[in-house]
């Protein structure tokens, strides 16, 4: 098991001791401790229905928008809930999906907008639609105006302290993934995500010069099959990108544009079958190319695979503090380490 997965997986009274596993993130999120105490509200879903503007007790969207103060939320059986519109979380939520086969679709899909310590585990999200503006229940039980959702299966907005993990995202209108708008302090850990064209996009538009301080860690990830590009895109921000693996691409796997700072690390690449084995993109004239701080570091790059180094010496330190940091594992153990990547299924007798 990764570092990850060993902090809890281990652990056979899991299901009674839920939180503890708030304690084991690593990378920029930190650990989420303040997610957990006992002032905690555990609310279980029990009614896989959602109503956008007056949620029904027992409904997800009740859980993430109607509880003020900190909320866990778990299932108490398999279900597929699809979102009538986007589902916004309120901060200092954690959904936590273990146990039990929870699917999410529908329009829009989950949005962290404007809110901090959140933990997104243990779900299948696919299938998410784009929709027009809309109104929704929002954080704090007030009804908030959206504006138009690309239908991405999980979108950051202005958000700060997000950890997503073992969650497997797949077959979205748009993206699977978006860091956008000045959010930061986010880690993207042990998630399986196939079938997809765009897949993670960090940092909103060119033009978004707050985006500079973002700050992501993408770790033991399964990428693939049948992925296209952006894992990540990167945009202004930093990226520490380690030990995940990459089953091909089509256009590329790792780009960007505006002179972001990206350290690839021990991850391994296997090109496609296909004539295009670089594993980069980036978008830029030779001036502002030369601004980028891109290294490969340790990786391994199967059936050609190929990396346009950056020349000079160094390469993009992560700088974790020690709340954050992690060892990152050799490159020839990232297939075994990353083979439990997605929702995970945890028996009845619980293990996980």
């Amino acid at each position: 098991m990764n570092v990850i997965d060993k902090c809890w997986r281990n652990n056979p009274f899991w299901r009674s001791q839920r939180q503890r596993l708030a304690k084991c993130s690593v990378g920029f999120v930190g650990k989420m401790t303040n997610n957990i105490g006992k002032d905690v509200t555990k609310y279980k879903v029990t009614d896989p229905s959602d109503d956008p503007l007056n949620p029904k007790q027992g409904t997800l969207r009740y859980g993430t928008t109607m509880i003020k103060g900190r909320v866990w939320i778990t299932f108490k059986s398999d279900m597929r809930i699809v979102l009538q519109r986007p589902l916004l979380l309120s901060s200092f939520t954690a959904i936590d999906g273990r146990g039990v086969d929870v699917h999410i679709t529908g329009a829009g899909c989950l949005v962290v907008y404007k809110a901090t310590d959140i933990i997104i585990h243990g779900l299948r999200i696919h299938h998410c639609k784009s929709h027009p503006p809309s109104t929704v229940m929002g954080p704090e039980s007030e009804v908030i105006p959206l504006g138009q959702m690309d239908g991405d299966a999980i979108r950051l907005v202005t958000a700060r302290k997000v950890w997503i993990d073992h969650n497997t995202l797949y077959e979205c209108q748009d993206g699977l993934l978006d860091v956008t708008r000045g959010s930061t302090d986010v880690t993207i850990s042990n998630n399986w995500f196939r079938n997809q064209d765009k897949v993670m996009l960090l940092g909103h538009d060119d033009g978004h010069l707050r985006d500079r301080n973002m700050k992501v860690t993408v770790i033991f990830n399964h990428f693939g099959p049948n992925c296209n590009q952006r894992m990540p895109r990167v945009r202004h921000g930093y990226a520490h990108v380690a030990n995940n693996f990459y089953q091909g691409w089509e256009q590329y796997a790792i780009g960007g544009s505006m002179s972001p700072s990206i350290k690839s690390e021990a991850n391994v690449f296997v090109a496609p079958n296909a004539d295009n084995k670089e594993v980069t993109w980036r978008k830029g004239d030779k001036a502002s190319k030369a601004l980028w701080n891109f290294y490969s570091v340790g990786d391994i790059f199967k059936n050609g695979a190929s990396f346009n180094k950056q020349t000079g010496i160094g390469g993009a330190k992560p700088n974790y503090n020690p709340e954050q940091s992690f060892k990152v594992a050799n490159a020839r153990l990232v297939k075994e380490l990353t083979s439990a990547s997605g929702a995970l299924q945890c028996s009845r007798t619980l293990t996980c």
